[in-house]
């Protein structure tokens, strides 16, 4: 909106000029995303354990300590990050960008699909929420409407072709199976984020440290001059995705003021599907799918670790970890949570770098 209205004043009024520039902007929404999370969150939280009673649901079948501990915590958080991305976001892009629009579709669709699960869980007192089918139906529908947007808006030498990191000459022409590879990255990063909220303060600093590393190749993939530079693939408009992580890092760190341990809210289904749908329809923009698989190697850990479990149970009958997702298995084990948490965040910040580097060593 800003972008809109001043910079056609920029030539009677020099300092509006500033809004040209996507880092100028980015800085703007990371601010104002911050600013709302931090004005607002307390007046949501109180409003949400009043709506909420006994608060989210703990799962029986989870670690016994967390239905004492986590008892009466409110779920649902994930609505602060969604407004204050959403509402820095409209106010710092440049809106006719078509990408922005389409990571905001992704984003709220998975954001209200969340909501009416957490809403199920609560008013329910279930673990259970939106049947299993419904959700991923919902989830594969949006999320290939936007793989098949934005191979239209891609030029025709890029569009449904799949990149491969540290080979710069190599690239995979999927045609029109580009729409289901794009929406198994879209889904599979959300349900991969989601899995892996379920100790307080894991899922958000990973997804805040994704969402750094999308936020620079964003900037250098829509930037002619630096994809030339460092033999990228140029993807015109997927710079202003930048704006639009960096008010995600300003609500999701808003969030993480009140979801450190112990934590006065959940993100829930809210935050989590939201926010990983998110960072999978911005690595499908940027043709960088791969590298979100190396960058977000964290939530595929995680993934895994479920599908390794039920599939072990399936065919032997036994578990392979003493609990799924795996940051259970290490509380099984007598690791304590901020140990995981922590621990857990080194290993995002590494694979981040090792992310990064697919930039340059190619």
């Amino acid at each position: 909106m800003f972008h809109y209205f001043l910079v056609p004043l920029s030539d009677r009024i020099g300092v509006f000029n500033v809004f040209r520039y996507i880092t100028f902007r980015a800085g703007g929404a990371l601010m104002t995303a911050l600013l709302i999370a931090f004005v607002f969150g307390p007046a949501m939280i109180r409003w949400l354990r009043l709506r909420q009673g006994k608060g989210q649901p703990i799962r029986t079948d989870g670690p016994q300590r967390h239905i004492i501990e986590k008892q009466g915590t409110p779920t649902m958080g994930g609505l602060l990050i969604l407004i204050s991305t959403i509402v820095a976001t409209l106010l710092w892009a440049d809106l006719t960008d078509t990408y922005v629009w389409l990571v905001l579709f992704v984003t709220v669709s998975f954001g209200v699909l969340g909501f009416a699960d957490d809403y199920v869980k609560v008013t329910k007192r279930t673990s259970a929420g939106v049947a299993g089918r419904m959700k991923l139906f919902v989830q594969i529908a949006v999320a290939i409407t936007v793989s098949y947007a934005v191979m239209k808006l891609e030029e025709p030498s890029l569009s449904g072709i799949l990149e491969f990191p540290f080979l710069k000459t190599l690239a995979l022409p999927l045609g029109w199976g580009f729409l289901f590879f794009g929406a198994l990255v879209i889904v599979g990063a959300s349900n991969a984020v989601n899995l892996t909220d379920g100790l307080d303060g894991l899922a958000i600093v990973p997804v805040i440290i994704a969402a750094m590393t999308f936020a620079l190749i964003a900037y250098l993939v829509g930037n002619v001059k630096f994809a030339d530079y460092l033999e990228l693939h140029y993807v015109a408009g997927t710079g202003e995705l930048a704006v639009f992580l960096a008010a995600l890092i300003g609500g999701g760190l808003g969030f993480l003021w009140y979801n450190a341990p112990p934590a006065q809210v959940f993100m829930g289904d809210t935050g989590s599907l939201s926010l990983g749908g998110a960072l999978g329809a911005v690595a499908v923009a940027c043709k960088h799918e791969i590298v979100l698989a190396i960058v977000g190697g964290l939530f595929v850990m995680e993934a895994v670790s479920v599908i390794v479990q039920v599939a072990s149970f399936k065919l032997t009958g036994k578990r392979f970890f003493r609990m799924a997702p795996i940051h259970h298995h290490f509380e099984q084990l007598g690791w304590k949570e901020p140990t995981i948490v922590i621990r857990f965040w080194i290993i995002a910040v590494v694979l981040a770098l090792v992310g990064l580097s697919t930039l340059k060593l190619r």
